[in-house]
């Protein structure tokens, strides 16, 4: 077998929550996807290194206003959470629970590339749950601090009546600030391991691994801390996740790694058992790098360039919608060789406009352009490119109530409308868009451009200094949007969205 160096970080984009499994020689993994549509994203790799995106397990999983990004509501930093992959005799099973809706889902396919995907829901909320299956038992592992297990039926659609529902343990209380959440669970070599991350308010104070272990179900579980280290990098701990083995038996974490502005970025580290404990990195360490007995892997891009030549309305895998979109306010058929945007439901700012697409930011530097056709904007119109977190920057064309078009570079205003920082008056038809984004060396820095031929930039507005917040607890990404402020009736039509990062 070949020998692939892993780099660390195996994705310098926002993938957060892994979880990770092997199928014959074939790696998975899904990740928090949140107000992201279509949800719950599934990469594949042969070697842990090289990934690429195959699927969605859903377009969207609600139908209401707050999903639909309506009538002011979002569920930004809500959606779903830490979804948990498992497979079991054939079956691909996918758990997370949404803090919106208070529920827990369960989808189940055959077909983890193709689908389709059967969806169950259950009440209540399992917060950063985990199944497993156990001797044709199934359980659920959840909860922060208050760690529970309850038990699903045989077929995992639905909490089994009379089954187990109960506090498993209490995780460790003092001088922690954040107690231990994100399960991943395993039986193997005669025990159950149960992998967490804690915050402790001593000592580093930093995001940590741990492990539980216990040779019964329900107990005792003794702990140890398994990974303590933040690979140099604002004392930012490398930790939650899980473990996955090779065919030829070495064994790796999946675990992600807070990152500024560019989000959750996984990385895998070689993992060894000693006494039947898991033994995370070298030394105690994240390494840079490491030789993995894994085959070599041709590398696919997670963010592309699109010149959105397309034969009907299924947009590649890698572009993702902000909410779920309207159907009938964007196509690449309508004008074929374009994205068109319609306007649909008024906004006073992109981030709470509807069918926004999108895609992620990368590390360590990327940018990309795009080229705009106003002809169809309307007054009181506005479209663009915009660095989508809630301290946003855009650029764009907005259209006043006369019909006159201005350049304008424009960020969240302090009551949530959208502000112009800079407003430049401009008479062409088209205009080419560009935004650069620095993350390296914690920079975490957005510039704005725009040109009227595509080869003669011209700088507008000011940096933006981006900063990932909770609210949204995403990454920034790349947005396309187009939305009306004053009437419904206007579109855009996007053409050579070109995209390039520094390696």
């Amino acid at each position: 077998m070949n020998t692939t160096t892993i780099h660390n970080p195996v994705i310098w984009a926002d993938v957060p929550d892994p979880s990770v499994i092997r199928v014959g020689d074939c790696y998975y993994m899904i990740s928090t996807s949140m107000h992201s549509m279509p949800g719950c994203p599934v990469m594949k790799s042969k070697n842990l290194m090289n990934w690429e995106m195959v699927s969605y397990v859903y377009d969207s999983f609600e139908d209401n206003s707050a999903h639909k990004l309506l009538n002011g509501k979002g569920i930004y930093g809500k959606g779903s959470w830490a979804t948990s992959l498992r497979y079991h005799e054939g079956i691909y099973y996918v758990c997370f629970s949404s803090n919106d809706m208070q529920q827990f889902y369960v989808y189940q396919t055959k077909e983890i590339e193709n689908g389709p995907w059967e969806r169950f829901v259950i009440p209540g909320l399992h917060h950063d749950p985990s199944l497993l299956f156990d001797e044709g038992r199934v359980f659920v592992f959840h909860g922060n601090g208050s760690i529970r297990i309850t038990e699903l039926t045989a077929d995992a659609q639905a909490q089994r009546e009379g089954g187990l529902d109960q506090l498993l343990f209490e995780t460790e209380t003092e001088d922690i600030g954040l107690r231990c959440e994100g399960c991943h669970a395993y039986r193997m070599n005669g025990y159950y391991y149960l992998f967490f991350i804690e915050w402790p308010s001593n000592g580093n104070r930093r995001r940590r691994q741990m492990v539980y272990r216990s040779a019964e179900l329900l107990g005792p579980y003794e702990r140890r801390i398994v990974l303590d280290d933040d690979m140099g990098y604002q004392n930012n701990g490398v930790a939650q996740g899980g473990i996955v083995d090779s065919v030829t038996g070495d064994w790796f974490a999946v675990l992600f790694q807070d990152h500024g502005s560019v989000g959750r970025i996984p990385c895998v580290v070689p993992v060894h058992w000693e006494d039947d404990w898991p033994v995370f990195g070298v030394d105690g360490k994240v390494p840079q790098q490491f030789a993995a007995a894994l085959p070599a892997e041709e590398v696919k891009p997670l963010v592309i360039s699109d010149g959105f030549e397309y034969d009907r309305n299924r947009l590649a895998l890698n572009w993702q919608w902000n909410h779920v979109p309207d159907p009938d306010l964007w196509s690449v058929t309508e004008r074929p060789g374009r994205l068109r945007l319609r306007t649909g439901a008024l906004s006073q700012s992109v981030e709470y406009a509807r069918n926004t697409l999108t895609q992620r930011t990368e590390g360590p530097a990327c940018s990309a352009s795009v080229l705009l056709d106003l002809s169809g904007l309307t007054p009181g119109d506005r479209s663009g490119m915009v660095a989508l977190q809630h301290h946003l920057g855009a650029v764009g064309i907005w259209v006043d109530d006369s019909g006159a078009r201005f350049v304008v570079m424009s960020v969240n205003g302090e009551e949530g409308q959208e502000t112009a920082v800079e407003r430049i008056p401009y008479e062409h038809s088209f205009i080419h868009l560009k935004m650069e984004f620095d993350f390296a060396k914690s920079l975490d820095i957005a510039n704005f451009f725009y040109s009227s031929d595509g080869e003669n930039w011209h700088t507008i507005g000011s940096p933006l200094q981006m900063k990932y917040t909770l609210d949204h607890f995403m990454g920034y990404r790349i947005g396309l949007y187009c939305y009306a402020t004053r009437k419904n009736g206007g579109y855009a039509d996007f053409d050579d969205f070109c995209y390039s990062k520094t390696v």
